[in-house]
Parts: C-alpha cells; structure tokens; sequence
C-alpha cells in the first residue's frame, strides 16, 4: 500500500494538467469523493503550481500519518528541507486548531518516522482566504530541526517557501526515496490504542516495530497461544504479565480483548480495571470516537447507545464482582483481563466493603479469590491474564499480587499457572507466595510475560529506572540521568511559575501537559493547589485547550489516583513534605488537622512512596520538578520539610530553571 495518493517531482508536476493529477490522486485513494473534496485538490493543485514555478524538487499529495489516522495534505521536498504543508480552503482567519493540526502532522513525523528525526521540517498552514502575515520563521527550544508553524494565503505561499529557502536551505539534498519508505515506529498513547483496537482490532500501524517493541507482539502471542491450549485442551489457566512502568501492560491486556470483542459466546474476553479514572477515560474516549465516525457516515448515534457498546469491551472490575456475586452462573466470558492486579483488595477490605456496603455478612473471600471463583464456574476452559505493577500498590486494602498467588494455592490447584521469573523482583513482594505456590501447583516460569521496556517514554526508555534508582536511594541515579540528559528533559526548580512557563514553552502542537501531585500534599494551599478539591478526570484528560477544566489550563491537578494508568507529554510533579529526604532513607507524612503526623505503618509508607513512583513516571517527553521553598512563619512549611529533597534532586544532576 502507497503511504500517499500521489508523488512526483516538481517539474512533471508542473507539465501535467489539472485532470490528470486529480485522477491519479482520486485513484489511489480508491475511495469515493464528494464535490467538496475534490474541490479541495483542485485549489491545492492550482495553488501549488503557481508557488513552485521554477522549483526542484519532490511532492506527496495525501502523505499518511497512521498514528493520527490522517493524511498531510501535501509534503514537500526541496534540497534539504521537508515542508508539511496543511491547506484550508476557503478559509478567512488563521485558526488555532488548524495551527495545532499540521504542527502535530509535523510533530509526528519528527518523533516516529525515522528518515525525519534529523532533517528539518517545516509546517506550513495554508488559509487560502486569509489575510497576509509577516513571514516569522521561528525555530524551537528543542534544537530538533522544526520549526514553529508558518501562516499564509495561497497567494503567499511561494513567498513563504523562497523566505524558508533562502534562510535553511544548502546543498544538501534529501534522498526521497528513503525518505517516503524509512521506517516508521510510532508510540501511542493508551487512549490513541484503545481506540484503535475497538475500531480495527489491530494496533501494528500505529505502534513500534523496532527491536526494543518485539516484547510487546511476542508476550501478547505468548497469552494468545495459552488462550488456543486452554481452549483446545480444556483447560483452566492463569498467567501473570510483569512490566516496566510504561511498558504496555495496558495495551497488551487491551489486544487480547480486542481480539475476543466479536467473538461467538464461548470465546469472548473482558478487559477490566480497578482504575475507575482509567475505565471512565478510555469508555468515553471510545464513546466520543464512535459517535464521531457514525456521524462521519451520515449516521446519527446517541453518546448512550455508543457507551453500552463500550461497556462490554471495558468495565470496573467493582461492577463486574457485584454482578457475580448476584448472578451464580458462569460468566459470559470465558477469558478475563486484569489490569493492575496488584490493586485488587485483600480479604479483610473485601470482606469489610461487602459486609458494610453490599449487606453481605458471609463474604469470606479476597477479592482475587473470589474473581477466579467466577471463571472457576465454567466446566470447561478460562483464561485469567493479571497485568502487574510493580511498586504501584497505592491505596489502603490493595492487596499485592502475592494475594493472587495464595488464592490459587488455597482454592484453585486445578489451574496451571504461568508467571513472568520477574515477579521475583523485591518490588512485587511476591517471592514467598511463589514459593509456597511451586510446591502444590502446576508453574510454569517464562520471560516472554515480562515487558522489560518503557513505551511510554518514546524519548528514552531509561525513565523508569531512574525513578526506581531515584526512590531506592540508589546512587546509581546520576548515572542514569546522564544517559537521558540530549533525550528527554528533567528540570527542577522552586518556583512554580516558572514550572508552569517550562511546560507551555516545551510542548508543542496538541501535546498534553499537566499537573500532578500526592494525594497527601494538603500543605500546597498556598500555591493554589488543593488535593481535597476534586476534579472530573475525564475533562481534564480528553477536553481541549479552550476548557478551564482541562489539564491545558494548569489550575486542577491530578493525584497519583487520577494519573495512575495513563501518561501525559510533559508533566510538573509538585512535591510536597509529605515525601522528605533524609541522609539514608525516606521520611513520610499525613497531614491531620492543623500539622504533619509521621506515618509508622510499614505499608502506609509504601503505598506513599509508591504514589511517587506512579507521579514521577507519567510522563512521554520530559518533566519538571516543584520542590517549594517553604515559609519560615508557617510551621507547616518550615524550609526543612523541602530543602534537603531539593538538595538530594540536585545532587543527583537534575538541573535547576
């Protein structure tokens, strides 16, 4: 398949008539048209041809962008520069969403497409009505070879592109043919995925196929594998899938369901989550899509009807146990995902929730043990798939994946089990319950359920070892820092200001940035940030730049609860004393009343640390740090509670803005 409708040098192009262009390009798109869009090329066509009079060169007409799902209206290749050129025809006024979309077009091919990680490009709009603008060509503070969008009219953009010629250009050329067939190993992000996934069943466009991606096709094969076993031999198995954070736990959970989603009563899967934001997120993200691509089909859908669609794919794990436990039957679904297993609650929070919430007073079960009672229920085969985190335990009565481990012991010794060796790390505090389960049960142990690399961070996949090493006081976190420095930026400073002006200056396009913070920091009233002051995580994930209510705006900020599970493109983690260093360990804190208590319960200070990890580890292209000064008439915010955090960040390296 051409990644593009229609390609040729500037000279053909030049000789060519009208009709005979528009033909090609209608060809290859092997779709119909509607007057508009062929009205569209025309003018882009004609356009063009008057702006590139006595130019060489190479053209693209509908060049793809499969991460984003669409095409660039035209790339253009003159000498050494790449010009992304995005028309709006017809169009009066210079529109920020518009600026926004071919900066993103540009974006994506800087980032994800190999050929262009080093040449220079330049996004151009074209709003072929508009009135004319000064030519400012102004490069970034990435030092990444792209520029700031260009605007101009169609009667300009000849102009424009000689003003960018006599500026960037040289002798060197680009190799075109490289260039359109270089390698393209996109990461997406979770929520671009899943709606991938419920649409087309299959992410292999939009994802990485480097070397460092072959771990997420081959574990996802591994657990499809285990499914067919299962199926054929009847039996019933439960497999455990360790992972980095950021590696594709989620994804690889969301594949195997997809793959399931339209398949005959007897071979369906679930995908479920403890993660009520995550689950709330991606149902209406799906929801808004699908109401989306109905209506670009002339079909008019109900954001209602849409969501019961998606409900079936992803549900809270919650609902799924209630309904269980009323209905005594064996599941619908013969397979289950659990996504972050670690937080599933232990016996005593179980049994508490259902004796006070549910008025079940004989529940006797962990919630672990009670969800493979209910595929236990089918006579013939199941598959359980638990996706694990490590260290990422963050709320009270989450029970760890050693909880899963005894229920399979206890109650279900007809299971094979089939483990990631990783899950022996000290992080998943299972080594115990792995070896109680060796001893009466079927385990079998293979590296192929463990992701080892973080897609998150596209930028650079040693991100969540140097939060790990950063957290464990290991020193070998200034080495790791150094192994990021050219690829992914780590700033700190004390003045949140200037946090907050880093982040607007560094993302670019439609890049999402943010703020998030412990959901201990009560003492940060004072810059404006109040934890206890809820927000709707799913406006502040999905909505745009113009919604106070998004994360855009940086005046809600999301806690460890909100962000645990989906990613942003630069961050502001704001660290409050609740966290403090100190020379050789970690000094934790609640904050009651009107001061600071120690925490003294060994797995209070985890899960406290924990929420750390889980915020120092959101983000895909760089963050910053807050450390607050503190105020010495203040005796919550005594400057001890910070500096010697601030001091340990900058003694490992992060350098101060």
């Amino acid at each position: 398949m051409l990644n593009y409708y229609y390609s040729d040098s500037i000279i053909n192009f030049s000789q060519k008539s009208l009709e005979t262009i528009i033909g090609e390009i209608s060809v290859n798109s092997r779709t119909g048209h509607i007057n508009t869009e062929l009205y569209a090329w025309e003018n882009q066509v004609l356009t063009l041809k008057e702006a590139l009079k006595n130019r060489e060169g190479q053209l693209y007409f509908e060049f793809s962008i499969p991460r984003m799902g669409k095409r660039v209206d035209c790339l253009l290749i003159i000498r050494n520069i790449v010009f992304v050129i995005e028309f709006k025809v017809g169009e009066k006024m210079y529109l920020s969403h518009d600026v926004e979309q071919v900066w993103d077009y540009a974006l994506d091919l800087k980032n994800f497409h190999k050929p262009s990680h080093e040449l220079l490009l330049v996004p151009i709009l074209v709003a072929t009505h508009a009135d004319c603008l000064p030519i400012d060509i102004i490069a970034t503070s990435h030092y990444d070879n792209l520029t700031e969008p260009l605007k101009t009219n169609s009667k300009n953009l000849g102009k424009t592109i000689d003003s960018v010629l006599s500026f960037f250009a040289s002798e060197e050329g680009v190799n075109c043919n490289k260039f359109v067939t270089g390698s393209y190993s996109p990461t997406p992000t979770i929520i671009e995925a899943a709606v991938t996934l419920y649409n087309n069943h299959n992410v292999e466009e939009i994802t990485r196929s480097d070397a460092d991606a072959t771990n997420l096709k081959v574990t996802t094969k591994y657990i499809s594998d285990t499914i067919s076993i299962a199926k054929k031999e009847s039996k019933k198995i439960i497999c455990f899938v360790t992972g980095v954070p950021g590696a594709g736990k989620t994804l690889v959970g969301l594949k195997v369901a997809s793959e399931h989603l339209d398949n005959e009563k007897g071979n369906s899967s679930v995908f479920l989550s403890g993660n009520k934001p995550l689950v709330h997120i991606l149902q209406e993200a799906l929801t808004r899509d699908k109401v989306l691509q109905e209506k670009l089909k002339g079909i008019k859908l109900t954001k209602k009807i849409a969501r019961e669609g998606v409900k079936s794919f992803i549900q809270i794990i919650h609902h799924y146990r209630d309904e269980y436990l009323r209905d005594k039957k064996a599941p619908y679904d013969h397979i289950a995902i659990f996504d972050e297993a670690q937080r599933a609650w232990t016996k005593e929070q179980t049994v508490k929730f259902m004796r006070e919430k549910k008025n079940e007073p004989n529940f006797q079960f962990s919630e672990p043990e009670f969800l493979i009672s209910c595929l236990d229920r089918h006579k013939d085969w199941a598959v359980i798939v638990c996706l694990v985190g490590g260290g990422q335990e963050i709320n009270t009565g989450e029970a760890g994946i050693s909880e899963w481990i005894k229920a399979v012991k206890s109650s279900f010794a007809n299971w094979e089990t089939r483990i990631s060796p990783n899950l022996f790390d000290s992080e998943y505090d299972a080594i115990e319950a792995i070896k109680g389960l060796k001893e009466c049960s079927r385990v079998e142990f293979n590296t192929d359920l463990h992701l080892s690399v973080s897609m998150r961070s596209f930028r650079a996949e040693n991100v969540s070892r140097l939060v790990k090493e950063l957290l464990d006081l290991n020193t070998e976190a200034k080495t790791t820092l150094k192994l990021l420095e050219d690829k992914y930026p780590i700033v700190l400073t004390r003045d949140l200001k200037k946090a907050k002006n880093w982040l607007k200056e560094k993302a670019r396009g439609s890049e999402r940035y943010g703020m998030v913070v412990s959901s201990q920091a009560y003492r940060l009233k004072p810059l404006a940030i109040d934890v206890r002051s809820p927000i709707n995580h799913v406006n502040w994930f999905l909505n745009g730049k113009d919604d106070i209510r998004s994360s855009y705006f940086l005046e809600d900020v999301a806690t460890e609860f909100q962000i645990q599970g989906l990613e942003l493109d630069w961050a502001c983690v704001i660290w409050d004393g609740d966290l403090r260093f100190q020379t050789d360990h970690w000094s934790t804190h609640s904050f009651k009343g009107n001061k600071w208590q120690n925490i003294n319960k060994e797995i209070r200070k985890k899960y406290l640390i924990n929420a750390y990890r889980v915020l120092l580890t959101r983000s895909r292209q760089g963050m910053v740090i807050v450390v607050p000064e503190g105020n010495n008439e203040d005796h919550t915010r005594q400057p001890e509670f910070y500096d010697s955090t601030y001091q340990y960040l900058s003694e490992i390296g992060i350098k101060n803005i």
